[in-house]
C-alpha cells in the first residue's frame, strides 16, 4: 500500500468521510507534513476499497448529488496499526535554502541576507498559525492531549513536530542572516582558492 493509502485510514480511523471531505482534511489537518492532490486521493480510495481496507455508503441527498461516505475496515484498521509502528522508508532530503545556504559564500551579502531574513519571517508567520492552533487544542481537548489513546494526543503530536520544525528553522534563518551581514565577502578571484 502507498503511504498515501495509509494517510487516508488514517483520517478514516477517525471519522468517515466523503472523497470530498477527505480531500479537505488532506489540504488542511494533514497538510502540513503530507500533501496529496485531489486527483491522487479518489483512484487511492478506489484501490483501498478494491483491497477491502474501506467500505463506502451512499447518502442520498435533495439539493446535491448523492454522495459516497467511505468507512475504514477492520482490515484496514489492522494494516494501519501494523504500519504505524514500522520504521519509515528513508527518502532523500530536499531543502532548496539548505542548498543556497551551501553556496552563499559567493552571495551579494545584503541580498543574500534579505533571503534569509524573509525565509525566517515565513516561518515565523507559520510558527504563529501553530501556536494559535496549540492554545485552541488546549482549550477544547486539554486532558485528551495527554493521553496517548486519544486521536487529539495524536494531533497534538504531529502540532508539536511542526512547532519544533518552525522554530529551529527560523531560528537558523536569522542566525544566516546574521553572520551573511557581519562578513566581508571574499573577491570572486579569491574566492575560487577558498572553496571547499
Amino acid at each position: 500500500m502507498t503511504t498515501l493509502g495509509y494517510a487516508i485510514l488514517g483520517l478514516l480511523s477517525r471519522e468517515d468521510l466523503s472523497g470530498y471531505d477527505l480531500t479537505q482534511r488532506m489540504a488542511g489537518r494533514v497538510g502540513y507534513f503530507w500533501s496529496a492532490r485531489h486527483s491522487q486521493i479518489y483512484p487511492e480510495l478506489a484501490k483501498l476499497e478494491e483491497s477491502g481496507h474501506v467500505t463506502h455508503s451512499v447518502v442520498e441527498q435533495t439539493e446535491r448529488p448523492d454522495k459516497k461516505v467511505y468507512k475504514i475496515t477492520a482490515r484496514g484498521l489492522e494494516d494501519l496499526e501494523e504500519w504505524v509502528i514500522r520504521p519509515p522508508v528513508p527518502r532523500p532530503v530536499r531543502d532548496e535554502l539548505t542548498l543556497k545556504a551551501y553556496s552563499v559564500w559567493l552571495a551579494d551579502k545584503e541580498k543574500a541576507a534579505r533571503l534569509f531574513r524573509e525565509e525566517a519571517l515565513h516561518h515565523e508567520e507559520q510558527l504563529a498559525h501553530y501556536e494559535e492552533i496549540r492554545a485552541w487544542l488546549d482549550s477544547e481537548h486539554g486532558q485528551e492531549l495527554r493521553s496517548p489513546e486519544s486521536p487529539w494526543f495524536a494531533t497534538y503530536a504531529t502540532l508539536r513536530r511542526g512547532i519544533g520544525y518552525e522554530t529551529e528553522y527560523a531560528g537558523w534563518c536569522r542566525w544566516m542572516a546574521d553572520s551573511v551581514e557581519r562578513r566581508a565577502l571574499p573577491e570572486k578571484e579569491g574566492a575560487k582558492s577558498s572553496r571547499q
